[in-house]
């Protein structure tokens, strides 16, 4: 087909400068008039100016954009009580709801629950240690308004899979409903892969992800029932790149995107379940102190100074607006981890040649005994 041929205009020959015409109207249709984007020629004065359309009002904040568009949650957002796009969207949302966090015991799980329960959300607090989440319980009570009731701790270990049908019963006995599950619990990594036991690859995908999506299923089936509910999964943005001394914490995170991401294409009869993966980038968490290394019996000795990444407060605030707002995927992360995601994503070409330049720097970071995700930009003195 020749260009503009479809167009109403003549085959083979494309618009001059100062060309102008007018197709025949179809019943019920204005004409359509082509004019040219340069001065026009012949006497004919300018085009006429373009109208843009006014922009429709978006219903998702500006620092948490749905998936087709930047799929971010950085921190423009305005803490809670100012007005505006910050107005706290997750409390209307929220409250009331009963929302089952796994890794509940520490980070960004602990977090999660103070928010959580300051909204009013009736709390299912789960992890391994039973007395680390009876302190966050106690916590939770002494800064909300919820009584003993409304929190249940509940032991679970996301390796036991035999063990995730009862707990899923134990919450349903206790609250006779879930509303929200936030697949949070898990583990990172800090090793090379030529120094790394393979049980130690085995041990990160029995956990990040064979635990998770075993707990998903039981929860799943009684959503399925009710026809709603939300499944948030806290995976990273390891999850859309590749980085050095992670190579099994992001193999695991990126099984996770693939599977909720074909978990939410089979849901689609079901449009009141909502499947959510959120991405954060470095965090002021404990899950450093806490990472694999290169064999299972051995922790890491030092985990370096904190400071530069993201508040857990910060995170966990942009993480609640983007489960309000039921998005497919929030990328939560400041920069410069965000422009790599974003060079991931558009310029993987680009994003390989950076990563084995900043690969190089994260590794010295870790020999070096500092975070291995320090600022990549700062200036040694």
């Amino acid at each position: 087909m020749a260009p503009h041929s479809s167009a109403g205009l003549p085959e083979g020959r494309p618009p001059s400068a100062t060309a102008e015409r007018e197709s025949s109207p179809r019943l019920g249709q204005p004409p359509l008039v082509y004019r040219p984007r340069g001065p026009a020629g012949g006497g004919r004065g300018p085009p006429a100016p373009r109208r843009s359309p006014a922009p429709l009002p978006s219903p998702h904040p500006a620092s948490a954009r749905p998936a087709g568009g930047p799929r971010t949650a950085r921190s423009h957002l305005p803490p809670p009580g100012r007005g505006g796009q910050g107005r706290a969207p997750e409390e209307d949302e929220l409250r009331g709801k009963v929302v089952w966090v796994t890794g509940a015991s520490s980070g960004i799980g602990e977090e999660l629950a103070y928010q959580l329960s300051k909204i009013g959300a009736l709390l299912a607090i789960s992890a391994r240690r039973e007395d680390e989440l009876e302190r966050v319980k106690k916590k939770c009570l002494q800064i909300s308004n919820l009584s003993e009731k409304d929190i249940l701790v509940l032991r679970l270990d996301l390796t036991d899979r035999s063990s995730h049908e009862a707990a899923t019963n134990s919450v349903l006995k206790h609250f006779g409903k879930i509303d929200v599950l936030v697949n949070n619990g898990g583990r990172s990594q800090r090793s090379l892969f030529v120094d790394t036991n393979l049980d130690v690859y085995s041990a990160i995908i029995e956990l990040n992800y064979l635990g998770t999506i075993s707990l998903t299923k039981h929860v799943l089936n009684h959503m399925i029932q009710r026809k709603k509910g939300k499944i948030v999964t806290v995976s990273s943005v390891m999850g859309i790149m590749g980085a050095p001394l992670a190579s099994g914490y992001c193999a695991s995170k990126h099984a996770l995107q693939g599977f909720f991401n074909s978990l939410r294409t089979e849901l689609t009869d079901y449009p009141g379940i909502s499947i959510i993966n959120i991405c954060p980038g470095p965090v002021q968490s404990q899950i450093i102190q806490n990472v694999f290394t290169e064999n299972l019996a051995k922790s890491i000795e030092n985990s370096g100074d904190q400071s530069h990444k993201m508040p857990t407060d910060r995170c966990v605030r942009l993480t609640l607006v983007s489960t309000a707002n039921d998005l497919k995927e929030a990328w939560i992360s400041d920069h410069p981890y965000l422009a790599v995601c974003y060079l991931w994503q558009y310029a993987p070409t680009w994003a390989w040649w950076l990563m084995n330049r900043m690969g190089k720097r994260r590794i010295q970071n870790f020999k070096s005994g500092v975070d291995a995700d320090a600022s990549y930009s700062r200036k040694k003195k």
